[in-house]
């Protein structure tokens, strides 16, 4: 890893190349249910480049072109790559889905997602559940990439380690991915047991990495700071990165990140009266996404814990913000914080959000007893998606 002139070190990656698409910046937002709609995209670009993923919406309400699903993968008309990543457990269904954000010209780039740990998504065979099942996830991958692929849109796929320690799937989930011709494939370093616990293991990334030499491979899980992403390249030898939980409460962590992949030691570190104003913006943009004060303002509620962690704010305020009704009374609590205090240091910084213990995998029945479908499981696939998004 060289350093810059500076001394600090420079993640020295050539742009990301997602078949026809170019990310100069090789850094991905992970598709976060409830969090990556187009208000938090906004505020994350604008730090910095990368290519930055709509929340996952189920194919099935997609197809059926549930008002929900619509609102979610809408883009802001300057974002410049619209991404969006589909959740499913039938070919059928995700092909369709696929062909719908194809002819109507809805997306550039199409993530699927085989990572979610959320019971209600893997008790159906969905999520990190499903590359155990290497028929069904072979078929959904072929007819994906084959929808896609008549647009000439790029098609990836974002993964965990498994089920389990005891039910590992990313090795050959990323091989029939290569050889169905998917651009690229993210690798969560966690089984689904795992949930958001413990410690992501980097050397499953490496180990795919090495496996496929023959498409980007990109590392997720743990990046906290710029500093993290550094050491994830250098153990890893990722194409580059995907950032989820990291940058919840912190945008500004993709300016970091820009600013590590031009070798600069300069990082981003906001008084309290900056993420003050950075909360209320994002409040204001929530509020335009909904079309609604009442929702946006219920959205803001639960991103006031991870902007305000580290910061001297007192328990009783914070109570209050978590439960903020109206822009005007968010502006009102917002002037009570002390807007000179200084950025905490480390305190603001690490893990944040839930991180969940593990615990034992919701699975359809009997799906541990083989690694293709059975006749009564082929049956209960099509109906199997959930609503709109998995989380």
């Amino acid at each position: 890893m060289p350093e810059a002139a500076d001394g600090a070190l420079k993640l020295d990656l050539p742009p990301l190349a997602l078949g026809g698409i170019t990310v100069d910046t090789p850094v991905i937002l992970a598709p976060m249910a409830g969090i990556t709609n187009k208000a938090f995209r906004r505020l994350c670009r604008e730090y910095g480049g990368g290519l930055y993923v709509s929340e996952m919406v189920t194919s099935r309400a997609l197809v059926e072109r549930s008002p929900e699903s619509m609102r979610i993968i809408s883009h802001d008309d300057d974002e410049k790559v619209r991404s969006v990543q589909l959740y499913g457990v039938d070919p059928k269904t995700v092909g369709a889905a696929v062909r719908l954000l194809v002819e109507e010209d809805r997306a550039d780039h199409i993530d699927l997602n085989f990572g979610c740990p959320v019971p209600k998504v893997t008790r159906k065979g969905g999520g990190a559940a499903l590359p155990w099942k290497l028929d069904l996830f072979t078929g959904i991958v072929q007819t994906a990439v084959r929808e896609a692929s008549k647009g000439n849109v790029p098609l990836t796929i974002k993964m965990r380690k498994g089920i389990d320690e005891d039910h590992l799937t990313f090795r050959e989930a990323g091989r029939i991915a290569r050889d169905s011709g998917v651009a690229a494939v993210a690798l969560h370093g966690r089984t689904a047991s795992q949930f958001y616990s413990g410690k992501a293991d980097w050397n499953a990334i490496a180990e795919l990495r090495e496996a496929l030499p023959d498409i980007p491979v990109l590392g997720n899980g743990d990046i906290w700071s710029a500093e993290d992403a550094v050491r994830m390249v250098r153990q890893t030898g990722v194409d580059g990165v995907v950032i989820g939980r990291g940058c919840q409460g912190r945008p500004w962590l993709f300016g970091d990140l820009r600013h590590a992949f031009e070798g600069s030691a300069d990082r981003y570190r906001p008084g309290l009266g900056q993420v003050a104003d950075t909360v209320y913006r994002h409040a204001e943009l929530l509020v335009e996404t909904f079309g609604s004060e009442m929702m946006g303002l219920r959205d803001i509620r639960k991103h006031m814990a991870w902007y305000f962690k580290g910061y001297v704010v007192g328990g009783e305020l914070r109570a209050k913000l978590a439960t903020v009704p109206t822009l005007e009374v968010l502006r009102g609590l917002l002037d009570e914080l002390d807007k000179d205090s200084p950025y905490p240091g480390p305190d603001a910084e690490g893990p944040r959000g839930r991180a969940g213990s593990p615990k034992r995998t919701a699975l359809p029945e009997h799906w541990l007893d083989g690694r293709v479908l059975d006749a009564a499981q082929q049956a209960d696939i099509a109906a199997a998606e959930v609503d709109v998004s998995g989380g």
